[in-house]
């Protein structure tokens, strides 16, 4: 069992930069691939980045401006947003799935925390 818990999410301004984290609990956090989702008003939840012993990827829509990071010792996992962007704003959710690579289809995630929400204003 893993439980996550989001934070970081504010009110910024289009070209702000943010830093969202992920508080992970439960054991052998190293071992799960995470990602990183969100949902904007209106829309379904989309793939936003994950991260697993393989590597990184990321949506087309913010490849170059986020970054996902991972601190196993700390159990944390992190999304650098770069060069925000009005259409960035969402409730941004931390996810956590079995196995050993990460995925783009929330529905291979496992756990889920709570969301956290950005809001990039013009």
């Amino acid at each position: 069992q893993v439980q996550l818990v989001e934070s970081g999410g504010r009110l910024v301004q289009a070209g702000d930069s943010l830093r969202l984290s992920c508080a992970a609990s439960g054991r052998s956090f190293s071992d799960y691939p995470m990602g990183w989702f969100r949902q904007a008003p209106g829309k379904e939840r989309e793939f936003v980045a994950a991260i697993s012993w393989s590597g990184t990827f990321y949506a087309d829509s913010v490849k170059g401006r986020f970054t996902i990071s991972r601190d196993n010792a700390k159990n944390m996992v992190y999304l650098q947003m770069n060069s925000l962007k009005v259409e960035d704003t969402a409730v941004y959710y931390c996810a956590a799935k079995r196995g050993t690579l990460g995925s783009r289809r929330e529905g291979e995630y496992d756990y889920w925390g709570q969301g956290t929400q950005v809001t990039v204003s013009s």
